[in-house]
């Protein structure tokens, strides 16, 4: 008999930057200043003490991808260190921001999608919104994702 069951070899949490700031600082310095040549005034751009941070770490607790949700709405600095892509480390720190902002009552999303990872996001269910632009040196597409709200009052029945 086989499954479809996927054990995931990662654990996600919601991460605090005042005692987890120095760990996702690593990640994104290796993702986005060091492999992708983002400018480090870029990359630093003041708004990580106001945002919801989210960490994945191998099951050794080693860090290996972070996320942001900012109150406006905005996912970014997805960032998931080179040999652990591919194993759905993306799409889980996705899931936890959106999950996030939906018990946070936000109504929508958006993102800043590289052209390359276009595919990820619209797989998650966002769309694209508008045209192409230049950040921090790199092409995005500015991409959505609206939000239907939890509805915390459905009855439960246990018959």
């Amino acid at each position: 008999m086989t499954s479809d069951l996927n054990i995931r070899e990662f654990d996600i949490r919601e991460a605090i930057w005042e005692t987890d700031g120095g760990v996702l600082q690593d990640i994104r310095r290796s993702v986005f200043i060091i492999e992708q040549n983002v400018p480090k005034d870029d990359e630093w751009d003041g708004q990580d003490e106001n945002g919801w941070h989210f960490l994945a770490t191998e099951k050794d607790d080693v860090p290996i991808g972070t996320a942001r949700l900012l109150p406006s709405g905005q996912i970014g600095r997805m960032a998931v260190l080179e040999k652990y892509r591919r194993r759905g480390v993306g799409r889980a720190l996705l899931e936890q921001a959106v999950d996030k902002a939906r018990h946070l009552g936000l109504e929508g999303l958006f993102l800043h999608a590289q052209l390359h990872a276009l595919h990820f996001y619209e797989a998650a269910g966002f769309s694209l919104d508008g045209d192409e632009f230049m950040e921090a040196g790199i092409v995005h597409r500015k991409m959505t994702l609206a939000l239907a709200p939890l509805d915390d009052n459905v009855p439960v029945s246990y018959t």
